[in-house]
């Protein structure tokens, strides 16, 4: 069974704000401290996108059809995750932490996945695909250390 052992980081994060959390005690009573906060500036995409769709030729007839915009919101948010991998690819290399859990948003998760690095991916030993961000620390405390419980 993974337990939330002393030393065990985790890591909260959606598509826009990430922390970097130390449990300083063991699994029976989590505290975690913040190591590190990262944010990105992300306004929507109509905010982003300066031009009109484009359009094509359908080929000889006279008929156009419209190219769907590019989601400019969606791809800063798998940036974001892109680069929230190559700090945990760091911080793994340097030896700062030997198990990872990591809570993030579904869609974030999976762009994580593809993203860890092999050293990051063996020092993960618990998922939990849900958004607590928002949340205060003491919250997220309660919460990783309940669905690492349920697991």
């Amino acid at each position: 069974m993974k337990t939330l052992a002393q030393g065990t980081w985790v890591l909260v994060a959606d598509g826009e704000k990430a922390l970097f959390l130390r449990n300083v005690t063991d699994a029976e009573d989590p505290y975690f401290e913040v190591i590190r906060e990262e944010t990105q500036e992300n306004p929507p995409t109509h905010e982003q996108g300066t031009d009109r769709p484009g359009r094509f030729n359908d080929g000889p007839s006279v008929h156009r059809s419209a190219v769907q915009d590019t989601d400019w919101h969606r791809l800063e948010k798998d940036r974001f995750a892109s680069d929230l991998a190559a700090i945990l690819y760091r911080r793994a290399h340097a030896g700062d932490f030997d198990r990872l859990v990591i809570a993030a948003a579904p869609n974030v998760l999976g762009t994580l996945r593809q993203e860890l690095h092999r050293e990051v991916e063996d020092r993960v030993i618990a998922e939990i695909p849900k958004t607590l961000t928002n949340h205060p620390v003491d919250e997220i405390e309660k919460l990783v250390k309940s669905e690492m419980s349920a697991a």
